[in-house]
């Protein structure tokens, strides 16, 4: 059986970052083709396109959609697509984790998309912990005033698996929680 973990990353390398290593063409909202991309899953991991959709719809993040003859990743892409999403009312607080030694840059900066379309942010702590575990280092937990960056203007998006998408958050909507306990 192939190895889902090695399948789903590949498929986030491709329909993320660099549609090209798999000889694909993302459309202006970043879907490709599942035909093509299920060929070359086959001839790399010996998966089927069963297998492909299996690990799309078992993927707990929610990281892929499949419309019809079409996939895409739905957030996360630093090729330049459109989403297509429409603007929408964040809650009152957001999360943000990432790793200490990050911290006096983003306190001085805010959060930037690096090479990324947009900043990811939680609707809860315990998610943005397990974001900020991915790495190695001190999590560090963020608190973002979203309700009063959205009173003043700027814009955030809902992706379709539930992770926030804004273009950047100044610092003055930040607030390291991290002292506190943390699940």
């Amino acid at each position: 059986m192939p190895n889902d973990m090695q399948i789903s990353k590949f498929m986030s390398l491709v329909l993320r970052h660099a549609p090209q290593e798999a000889g694909l063409v993302l459309d202006k909202n970043g879907w490709a083709d599942l035909g093509a991309l299920c060929a070359v899953i086959e001839r790399k991991f010996g998966a089927s396109p069963a297998d492909v959709a299996r690990v799309v719809a078992e993927n707990p993040k929610k990281r892929f959609a499949i419309e019809g003859s079409r996939i895409r990743a739905v957030q996360g892409h630093s090729v330049d697509i459109d989403l297509g999403l429409a603007s929408s009312a964040p809650p009152e607080l957001l999360y943000h984790g990432t790793k200490e030694e990050f911290l006096p840059a983003i306190l001085r900066e805010g959060l930037t998309s690096q090479s990324r379309q947009h900043v990811h942010l939680s609707n809860d702590i315990e998610t943005a912990s397990s974001v900020a575990r991915r790495r190695k280092g001190k999590d560090v937990i963020l608190q973002v005033d979203s309700a009063a960056m959205a009173g003043d203007g700027l814009i955030f998006f809902l992706s379709d698996n539930g992770v926030w998408l804004t273009d950047s958050v100044p610092p003055r909507y930040l607030r390291d929680i991290s002292e506190r306990e943390l699940p």
